[in-house]
Order: C-alpha cells, then sequence, then structure tokens
C-alpha cells in the first residue's frame, strides 16, 4: 500500500516513526511520502516537508505566517493528488489536517486520523468535520473515547504510543552519561524549554533565572533538534549545559525537570522524573485561548488524565522566580516527590500496556 503522512510537529514525528515501523512489519512492501522529521525520515520513504517548516506557535504568530500556512496546504493538496496515496494518515496538527482531510475523503482516498487534536478543550464543532471526513479515528487517551462516543463518531482507544517509545529504552548509565557530555559529579535538573526559538528564549530565561538557590546541582538545557547547536551556546556557562538530541537520556539521569507545557509533560512523567510544568505565552495570545478553551482545568496531559493535580503548572504571572524555586524545592526531596512518584504509577496503569504502534497499524490495514 502506498501510505501519505502528515506529522506537523517533534512529537508528531516521534509517533509517525513509530506507526511507520508497525506498518512495515505488518505490510513490507509498504511505501511512504510524508510530512514529519528526521526520525519518520530514517524509517525510509520520501520526505516532503519537514516539520520545522510548519510548525507556528500562538494566535499571532500564526496570523504573521498565514501566507505560508496557506502555500503549504496548497502545495500538499496538489502533492496528494499527483501522488494518490491508498491512505491517508494524519497525526494531531488540526488546523492543518482537517482542511487535507475534507480534500483527501473528496478525492476518494481513505483518511485515518491517529492522535486525535484536543477537541474537548476547545473548537468542539470541528467533531462535525471528523463525522464527515474521516474514516477512522485512533485516539491515545482514555477520555477521548467517551467524548467521540458522545458525539456519535466512533473511534478505537489504542494506547499511548510514547509507552512504546519508552519501553524500548535500553538502561542508561548516569556516571557514562555525564562523562559523555562533559558534566560535572552534580545532580541534573533537567530545563525542557520547548522546541521553537521564540518560545525556549522566553521559557529558558524564567527557568534559569532559580540557580542561585540550587548550586548544589548543574542545570542542563535539552536541545530541540529543530534548532541549532549554536542558538543554546549563549546559555551554556560552567553549571549550565547542553545536550543535543538525547532528551530522554538526560532525563533518565536527572533529579528534576523544568518542563514547558506539551508532550514533554507525559513523556517526563512516564520516565518517572518529578517536574513543574511551566507556561507563558504572549498576553494577547493567552486572553484569546482562555476565551475559548472550556471545560479544562490543567494545561498538562498528566493532570488532564489523572483529572486531578499531580504535577504544579505555573502559568503566566505564576510562572516566577519565587514560585519556582518553592515548587522545585518541594520535589527534589520529601514528602511531595514521594507524592509524585506514586501519582506517576497510577498514571502508568490508566495509559494501559505498550503496543499503541502495532494497533493503530492494524486498524489502518483493515481500513
Amino acid at each position: 500500500m502506498k501510505y501519505y503522512i502528515i506529522a506537523g510537529e517533534a512529537s508528531g514525528d516521534l509517533h509517525g516513526s513509530n506507526l511507520m515501523k508497525a506498518l512495515k512489519h505488518k505490510d513490507p512492501q509498504a511505501e511512504f511520502r510524508f510530512w514529519g522529521g528526521d526520525l519518520m525520515k530514517a524509517q525510509g520513504g520520501t520526505l516532503v516537508k519537514h516539520y520545522r517548516d510548519l510548525a507556528f506557535m500562538g494566535f499571532l504568530e500564526v496570523v504573521m505566517n498565514l501566507r505560508t500556512i496557506l502555500n503549504n496546504i496548497k502545495f500538499c493538496k496538489e502533492d496528494i493528488q499527483k501522488n494518490r496515496p491508498d491512505v491517508l494518515i494524519l497525526v494531531d496538527y488540526p488546523g492543518f489536517n482537517l482542511r487535507i482531510a475534507r480534500f483527501a475523503k473528496e478525492l476518494g482516498i481513505k483518511v485515518v486520523y491517529y492522535i486525535s487534536p484536543q477537541l474537548w478543550a476547545w473548537k468542539e464543532g470541528r467533531v462535525e468535520i471528523i463525522r464527515k471526513y474521516v474514516d477512522e479515528m485512533m485516539v491515545i487517551l482514555p477520555f477521548e473515547e467517551d467524548f467521540y462516543r458522545k458525539h456519535g463518531v466512533h473511534s478505537h482507544f489504542v494506547g499511548h504510543p510514547l509507552l512504546d517509545a519508552i519501553s524500548d529504552l535500553e538502561e542508561i548509565s548516569i556516571e557514562r552519561f555525564k562523562s559523555e557530555h562533559g558534566l560535572n559529579e552534580k545532580e541534573i535538573i533537567a530545563l525542557l524549554p520547548g522546541s521553537r526559538e521564540q518560545e525556549v528564549e522566553k521559557m529558558l530565561e524564567i527557568m534559569l533565572s532559580v540557580r542561585p538557590q540550587f548550586q548544589n546541582y548543574q542545570f542542563v538545557i535539552a536541545g530541540a533538534p529543530s534548532l541549532p547547536k549554536e542558538f543554546y551556546q549563549k546559555y551554556v556557562d560552567d553549571n549550565v549545559h547542553f545536550v543535543s538530541n538525547k532528551t530522554y537520556d538526560l532525563l533518565r539521569c536527572s533529579k528534576a525537570a523544568l518542563v514547558t507545557s506539551g508532550t514533554a509533560t507525559l513523556e517526563t512523567a512516564l520516565l518517572n522524573i518529578p517536574e513543574v510544568v511551566c507556561y507563558r505565552g504572549s498576553k494577547i495570545s493567552y486572553a484569546i485561548a482562555k476565551r475559548l478553551v472550556k471545560n479544562i482545568n490543567y494545561i498538562s496531559l498528566v493532570n488532564l488524565i489523572m483529572d486531578r493535580e499531580v504535577v504544579k503548572e505555573l502559568i503566566q504571572n505564576d510562572l516566577n522566580t519565587k514560585n519556582l524555586v518553592e515548587e522545585l524545592n518541594k520535589i527534589l526531596s520529601g514528602e511531595r516527590r514521594e507524592q509524585v512518584l506514586n501519582d506517576y504509577h497510577l498514571l502508568r496503569e490508566k495509559l494501559g500496556g505498550k503496543g499503541a504502534s502495532d494497533h493503530a497499524a492494524e486498524v489502518i490495514l483493515k481500513v
């Protein structure tokens, strides 16, 4: 079969690559054409566009880059029409992918959605588009199946693909990791500031402001694959280090982490590292988002899945040096740290076992 996959972000690249691996196992003659990143590229096939050319953060940023986004949509439609895949697989990235779903369906191409857009948080009206133009919806969060059932859309809970990615990791030596990356003997506090330049600069400034209170630790920045190493050099010194493309290894060697909201919050939890979730957007973007998002009490996937506060979220004005220091101290030792680790165990149970990629591949082949 000929598969056309669209993943517009780093997390989509990871999940898309694992799905491609599962599809190849079940369909050895599979041909792939895709929008994604280096991980998907490593699985073979044709990379049409890299996600670093697609990701725009926040309402203002989308408006400022509207011409580029519209050109990308136009190009994608032309490429699908020219190559005529057997199935189109959409990975999250709803603003772009839902437009492509309608186009592909009208061409008679089967449309599968893997990793649902967060319609339960906002733009619930998009469910109608999914009902009309998506043949199969595969969800990775337990409560999403109930959400779609309520709206008359059949969906499959396939499990969370992060469990696949994490279960495949080999054991790691903390000492060796420190030696390979020029780190000292101090325990590590990992900094995950995001993947976009504007976001990273904003988050690193506030994250690194806690350094004077934690001189017995070293801080290590997780570099995003979409940004060059040179970008991070201005933040590096004797006690602030930078590691590129080794985020999982970094987390596994860390005592705690400061994490920008997004998929990374769940990755950090599944790797069993206590964290503080950080978010600060532009005032305008945040004000718009607050008006649009409804019935949601949390921004991190960890808390959303558990439906209670497992990890502390510091948002907008609450994200300041004083609060960061206070919360970081709580998760480095003591009762609060133990509570977080116990809750992580319950989180993994709720998400089920590994096998999401295989389950998704089976659904796609049936389609």
